[in-house]
């Protein structure tokens, strides 16, 4: 479609989230079944996104006295009226970090850590080109919470291995434009190696858009410089992501305004650079100052991405309307501006029909060249929301279909019939570099929360910085029988949600793939498993691997080492510890579990946890200090509060709030990787004095401190 075309029609319709009523209109819609962000353009003809939806749990929410809410912002002015029921408007020029009271809850606290991008499984996924952005809508603009909820029902994403880049997709203009991640997806993300950015939508005209709000973020102050820059710059370091997605959508500019963005984005990404921020522009508002969606790299967007002076953006989002040809010419015209083909994503929806949706992968990521692009999911989300059954389990077996293919083995793919899943394109990658390391199979959600096999917490529960760094190839496995069901489970777990789980009658031994590593080895590394047999008896052998593969498709040479005799037997969960018997110096390239029944019979096995660890190294982290009841908010017996403390000293990977009941047993409230803490409700226990809170940080093998305590008077 031609940047002139008077007809380029917005992705959806303007019409109201399912349940929620229409907002005047003097200051636009309120919300959508898309968050009004999936204004994205459709090619004109083009099936428009399904609108049946189930919407998101808390859409439209009444705000708790003291629950803190992901950010968002206009860039200056606010629309004219009061906002609807649980939206906040608030000015991002006016913004500071002193003056955010909820600052402390959605501030990410774990680094980005580097990734390793080890021999792939299968034989046609490739490293070093192609590259998968995911734009995702974890919740509504407006009441999307900053700790966590009372649900199972989220967007789990654990699928990071195959993510370079993900945008925390969202923005109404009834609500708020600039969006900055809440904390719990920036930690799971940054844990996984990958990066997050806020996104800027200035929406379409027929949703609210309005043109001021585009000349307010590019204004220049009386020194020249670009005030709402440096702003950006300001809430992606208070708020711990990497950066920022650009989506101009407002038409009726000009070729002076489109001047302005170019210079507002490379002022932003020169205030940025210093602290690794990074800018993604979305192919919408052209040279001309119009917006007409290009569906390419071209002579009317290329100043948005590289102009005469170098580099204006990191990456570059190609609209939908793309065609084999218009990609070709892109890819090319990236190599002539001296940048890589694969800084451009192409656009691939998936927020109506997920993995059956028709793609033009070769025009992509064929699978006879070299790839010509990178490209882009638009709202992956589809894996959950689509389901009619949006239990943990439900959701994660859809999700490992669009993530691995219908096989659900990256190494054995089914036929190719439509669908290009990630794992056969691109190679995974990992973050598991360093000693100790641990993993439980937690996903971030579950029916409930378990320690050591007991359950503490009997409530349903998401909080996506509590996830495990997960295996990123799921799952790779190798019998010469049957081929029985592996699967992330929730009916059981020793820590956190869930447990893996393998199942079936396969009649010979069953090695399943675990995580790509690159773990230095000692004389006294030892790893440590707690497994469970249900249906047994069952042989348990682990695996790793001091060499990597010879090629992509190759097995994993991995040497199997009989465990030891397990230790206790905790509601039948045992604990065994295997030594690594090698040199020092040596490297873990993979680590892996081999199981074997007898005969026929029927095997049912989980494993709760895995370890590898130097024996020598101490595993209990440093206690919090200075734990505090920052604020309560009374319903008779009941509150709610905000907890904040000091940080423990020493490396932590999470803090657990549990309660102390008078009978001295005690129940999870919630965990955290921040230094704060929202808690939706304590409800007195009998005539108890006070409710007794206790606070722990959790090292990365799970050993916890000794809590700090604090009271909540009744």
């Amino acid at each position: 479609m031609s940047a002139t075309e008077p007809d380029a029609a917005p992705r959806t319709s303007p019409v109201p989230e399912p349940g929620l009523p229409a907002a005047p209109a003097a200051r636009g819609p309120a919300r959508r079944t898309v968050l009004a962000a999936g204004a994205l353009p459709f090619p004109v003809g083009a099936v428009t996104p399904a609108r049946d939806a189930p919407p998101s749990p808390g859409s439209a929410p009444e705000p708790a006295a003291l629950a803190p809410y992901a950010s968002y912002w206009f860039p200056d002015s606010l629309p004219p009226g009061e906002p609807g029921p649980g939206i906040v408007w608030r000015s991002l020029k006016a913004w500071s970090p002193e003056s955010d009271p909820d600052l402390a809850h959605n501030a990410a606290t774990v680094p980005l850590a580097p990734r390793f991008t080890p021999v792939p499984p299968h034989p046609g996924a490739r490293a070093g080109q192609a590259r998968i952005a995911s734009l995702v809508s974890f919740g509504p603009t407006a009441g999307n919470p900053s700790q966590g909820s009372a649900s199972a029902d989220s967007y789990a994403l654990t699928h990071w291995a195959y993510i370079d880049e993900l945008v925390f997709w969202g923005g109404s203009a009834g609500e708020g434009i600039v969006l900055a991640p809440n904390a719990p997806v920036t930690d799971a993300a940054h844990r996984n190696g990958v990066r997050v950015l806020g996104n800027v939508f200035l929406p379409p005209v027929p949703y609210g858009g309005d043109l001021r709000w585009t000349q307010e973020l590019v204004r220049r102050d009386a020194l020249g410089r670009f005030p709402l820059a440096e702003k950006l710059v300001q809430v992606a370091r208070a708020h711990g992501f990497d950066g920022w997605f650009v989506n101009a959508e407002t038409d009726g500019g000009d070729s002076a305004l489109a001047s302005r963005m170019r210079e507002f984005l490379r002022a932003l990404r020169a205030a940025g650079a210093p602290h690794g921020l990074r800018i993604t522009w979305y192919d919408a508002m052209n040279a001309t100052g119009r917006v007409g969606w290009q569906g390419a790299l071209n002579a009317l967007n290329q100043e948005f991405f590289e102009d005469r002076t170098g580099k204006v953006a990191d990456t570059l989002f190609v609209d939908f309307r793309w065609t084999e040809p218009t990609l070709a010419s892109s890819g090319s015209l990236a190599d002539r501006l001296g940048r890589s083909r694969h800084e451009l994503w192409a656009a691939v929806d998936v927020e109506s029909n997920g993995r059956h949706s028709d793609v033009r992968w070769d025009a992509i990521v064929p699978r006879d060249r070299d790839h010509v692009v990178s490209y882009g999911f638009y709202r992956p989300e589809w894996t959950r929301n689509h389901l009619t059954d949006r239990s943990p389990g439900a959701f994660h077996v859809s999700d490992d279909l669009f993530w691995t293919g219908a096989s659900l083995d990256p190494s054995r793919p089914a036929p190719e019939s439509g669908w290009r899943a990630p794992a056969t394109v691109v190679a995974d990658r990992s973050t598991v570099t360093g000693l100790p390391f641990a993993c439980s199979f937690n996903t971030g959600h579950g029916l409930r929360w378990y320690e050591d096999g007991e359950v503490l917490g009997d409530a349903p529960w998401s909080h996506l910085a509590l996830q495990d760094r997960l295996p990123g190839r799921r799952w790779v496995v190798d019998t010469a029988g049957e081929r029985p069901s592996v699967t992330l489970d929730f009916a059981d777990a020793w820590r956190g949600g869930s447990s893996l789980l393998v199942a079936g009658r396969p009649g010979a031994p069953v090695s399943v793939g675990l995580h790509a590593t690159r773990l230095p080895l000692t004389r006294t590394t030892v790893a440590e498993l707690v497994h469970r047999t249900d249906a047994g008896p069952v042989r348990v052998e682990f695996g790793f691997a001091t060499r990597e593969p010879a090629a992509p498709g190759d097995p994993v040479p991995y040497t199997w080492l009989r465990t030891t005799a397990p230790t206790g037997d905790h509601r039948g969960w045992r604990t065994t510890r295997v030594p690594l018997a090698t040199p020092a110096g040596r490297t873990a390239y993979a680590l892996a579990v081999r199981i074997t029944g007898r005969g026929n019979e029927p095997v049912s096995w989980r494993l709760g946890a895995l370890s590898v660890r130097d024996t020598t190294r101490s595993r209990h982290p440093a206690p919090p200090a200075h734990l505090e009841v920052a604020a309560t908010a009374r319903r008779g017996d009941e509150a709610e509060l905000r907890l904040a403390w000091d940080r423990a000293a020493g490396p932590v990977r999470h803090y657990e709030l549990h309660r102390l009941l008078p009978d001295g047993t005690r129940r999870f409230l919630g965990g955290t990787c921040a230094a704060a803490l929202y808690v939706p409700s304590v409800t007195r226990a009998g005539r108890e004095r006070a409710a007794l809170l206790e606070l722990r940080a959790v090292g990365e093998t799970y050993a916890t401190s000794a809590p700090a305590r604090t009271e909540l008077p009744w």
